[in-house]
């Protein structure tokens, strides 16, 4: 039988709730929660919402917050992945996965001009090129991957656009027991 254990924090505009099975040892519980304490603390006052699971943690930020609109590419300071680099850079065993959503907007001529052909390839760009960053500031390689998904789950209605809005983002998902 497995036991849930729920711990929730809030703050103004990051909420964290945890559950951890009893199945996981003691230690790793802690290393994961202090994990999730670490990243919570980071992105304190950023528009991103930590929920960690089973033996997982998915930090979900609006895309708009991460690149320009309409665009794949990262700035060459992302704020918000910068606070997130001294604990995704200290993992040794634990997986990182990007995950990259979009609204069910058609693509625009822009963006089909620059060889983006629907929203999953956009997606897929913008996961990517959160996993190059990670990268190139010094998150282990061999931990990261991509996954895209387009249009699918939805997290809102996609006829406002506060719903179309919340429906652009990118999950950062830690499986494994922390660090």
């Amino acid at each position: 039988m497995i036991r849930s254990f729920p711990v929730a924090i809030a703050a103004t505009t990051l909420a964290l709730s945890l559950t951890l099975s009893q199945a996981m040892a003691a230690g790793e519980q802690l290393q994961l929660i202090q994990d999730a304490e670490q990243l919570k603390t980071a992105l304190a006052g950023e528009p991103v919402v930590l929920t960690p699971q089973i033996v997982s943690v998915t930090a979900t930020s609006s895309a708009d917050s991460m690149f320009p609109s309409g665009d794949w590419q990262l700035p060459t300071n992302a704020a918000l992945l910068d606070k997130m680099l001294p604990t995704l850079s200290k993992f040794q065993t634990t997986k990182i996965i990007v995950r990259g959503y979009t609204d069910n907007t058609p693509i625009g001529q822009s963006l089909q001009a620059a060889g983006v052909t629907d929203n999953l390839d956009l997606s897929a760009r913008r996961a990517m090129s959160v996993v190059r960053y990670l990268v190139a500031h010094g998150v282990n390689p061999n931990l990261l991957s991509a996954q895209a998904f387009g249009a699918t789950n939805p997290v809102a209605p996609n006829d406002t656009p506060d719903g179309q809005a919340k429906n652009r983002r990118v999950e950062i998902m830690l499986i494994g027991v922390g660090s």
